[in-house]
């Protein structure tokens, strides 16, 4: 039976899930929980972690933060050592031209056996993060034992049943929002987006002045989505104080989202996770605007929906339980960056001091004991061949120094096989090099051709490019606009006093002096009171809903005073 600790680190909360893999293949999950910490109690808190899971002795597998990607594309090669020296040739130059000191990072890659810009080649996507970034994460697990030290996204396929016949997103919504893709049950790239759940998730906390409750409130949280508020299926308005920081900041990222999936094949189902992913409802957000994929939250394939679970409890540790899966041995591997501390180790013993011995607190030098040591015995096995009985005796101090004798001629035997070894490997190396120049050559011809054709191709591919960027601009602007009125009609929903019914809205779109084109917002409303259209221009100013809002007196219309109100429509 396998066992693993997953701990996935964030800045202000470590999630963790302690997984079985028994003989038939099946997993198990012991104990998990979110804890939430402050800077300075990271190691006291994963301590305390380790303590209550009773892990002290079992394998652990943690998350690696502040890494970046590489992506480049590289001819077939067979012979993995050939494909070593292209990458880690790509990679010293990337490191050339973005100024960074190849001595100070680490680096891990992948190989991926498809590329959507050119059947002849592969694609490589290369991790790489500071030495000493690993170095840290590896102190706080010093004397535990630590087995992987791997990006959550690598990790969070692992808790995927994948389907080679579909494209699959997996959006993290955390501080910042982190997109996998698997493109034909590939894992094809890793995005970081510069949006996230940070800026509302910190509005939040101003407020509550706690992580814990700043958490809670996020789980406690619905969003509606348009369908919702057409039934009229809100809540009270004093009930979503909070979605006001929430609402926008899951747009944004929806809007980024959308944008990058224009980059890849037709995306079928899409996967959401992190802290964000515990909002209600989020997902139904998220499918309004992935109209041709299936969208639902991401939770562990083994896990069954009947009921003797919380199956929301074990999504909210999804990175963990990715983790822990992580460290049994299981997804791709080629990321971990936990470095071996074999030959550290051999290093210590070769450099242990065995020149002099102790007995009864004296010193006796190696050189002597083994002198005295060898004359006892070759007198003893004279004694014993003339039908004596020896006198001297091998006492256990004896024992000790024939134990230590064996270990130095084994060492002595290693290091001769190695040396062997080593000139061997270094022959077969320059040979390899040589037959890499030569294919080097090969590939330079072929890159010259190429280049030729390309500077051929060169106004066409302009003329083709300005043409994009000119129809690209107009879908985007005509996306937008349609998400704002979208979105406008959601905070008019949230904002709305009781009393006040809209009788019509009318986009109406004017240009300024600028020749910008602005969304000028006609609305209608009427009520009982006067007071009540007055509370409800005030707070579409103030929620900034619209800009440079204006209203007529209102007008009596019966039982009723009927206002207009207008105002530009705010860009977010």
């Amino acid at each position: 039976m396998k066992t693993c600790l997953g701990i996935s680190i964030t800045d202000k909360m470590i999630k963790y899930a302690k997984v079985q893999r028994n003989n038939d293949n099946k997993y198990s999950v012991t104990s998990y929980g979110v804890k939430f910490y402050d800077e300075l109690k990271l190691n006291s808190t994963i301590e305390q972690i380790i303590q209550e899971t009773n892990s002290a002795s079992t394998p652990m597998s943690t998350n690696l933060r502040d890494n970046k990607y590489y992506y480049f594309n590289i001819f077939k090669i067979e012979k993995k050592d050939y494909i070593d020296k292209a990458v880690q040739t790509e990679f010293e130059s990337f490191c050339v031209d973005n100024r960074i000191n190849k001595e100070t990072v680490a680096g891990r890659y992948h190989q991926i056996r498809i590329c959507l810009d050119d059947s002849e080649k592969r694609r490589i996507m290369y991790s790489y993060t500071t030495r000493t970034n690993i170095n840290n994460i590896s102190k706080i697990f010093d004397k535990y034992n630590l087995r992987s030290i791997a990006p959550e996204a690598i990790a969070l396929p692992n808790l995927i049943n994948i389907n080679p016949n579909k494209n699959i997103m997996i959006i993290d919504l955390d501080d910042k929002t982190t997109v996998t893709t698997l493109i034909g049950g590939n894992l094809y790239s890793v995005d970081s987006l510069e949006v996230g759940m940070k800026n509302a998730f910190d509005s939040i906390n101003e407020k509550e002045n706690s992580y814990s409750k700043t958490y809670d409130v996020c789980k406690n949280t619905t969003i509606y989505t348009m369908e919702a508020i057409k039934q009229g299926e809100m809540q009270r308005e004093t009930e979503n104080e909070y979605l006001k920081y929430i609402v926008p900041e899951l747009y944004r990222i929806v809007q980024e989202t959308q944008r990058l999936s224009t980059q890849y094949p037709k995306i079928d189902e899409i996967y959401l996770t992190g802290y964000g992913s515990v909002i209600n409802n989020v997902d139904l957000y998220f499918q309004e605007y992935f109209k041709q994929a299936k969208v639902e939250i991401l939770k562990p394939f083994f896990i069954a929906n009947n009921g003797s679970v919380n199956i929301k409890d074990y999504i909210e540790v999804d990175s963990a339980i990715a983790l822990a899966i992580q460290g049994m041995g299981y997804g791709i591997q080629s990321f971990n960056f936990k470095t071996n501390d074999i030959l550290k180790k051999l290093k210590d013993l070769l450099n242990s001091d065995v020149s002099t011995l102790s007995k009864n607190g004296e010193e006796i030098s190696f050189k002597e004991k083994a002198q005295a040591l060898f004359a006892r015995i070759v007198n003893g096995i004279k004694g014993a061949g003339n039908g004596l009985k020896s006198e001297s005796k091998i006492t256990s101090l004896d024992t000790s120094m024939i134990v230590s004798l064996i270990v130095v001629m084994v060492i002595i035997v290693m290091f001769s096989i190695s040396s062997v070894w080593v000139s061997k490997a270094i022959t077969d190396k320059i040979n390899e090099a040589e037959q890499t120049i030569t294919y080097t050559k090969s590939q330079e011809t072929l890159a010259n051709t190429d280049d030729s054709t390309i500077k051929n191709k060169t106004q066409d591919y302009i003329r083709y490019k300005t043409k994009l960027e000119n129809t690209s601009s107009a879908i985007e602007e005509k996306r937008s606009r349609k998400n704002q009125i979208t979105n406008l009609l959601s905070k008019i929903a949230y904002t709305i006093p009781k009393g006040v019914t809209l009788t019509s809205i009318k986009n109406t779109e004017q240009t300024s002096n600028s020749g910008e084109t602005i969304q000028h917002i006609v609305i209608t409303a009427k009520a009982s009171e006067y007071e009540q259209l007055a509370y409800f221009k005030a707070k579409l100013s103030n929620a900034e809903i619209l800009e440079n809002v204006v209203s007529t007196f209102g007008e009596k219309s019966g039982s009723d005073v009927v206002a207009t109100i207008e105002g530009d429509l705010t860009s977010y």
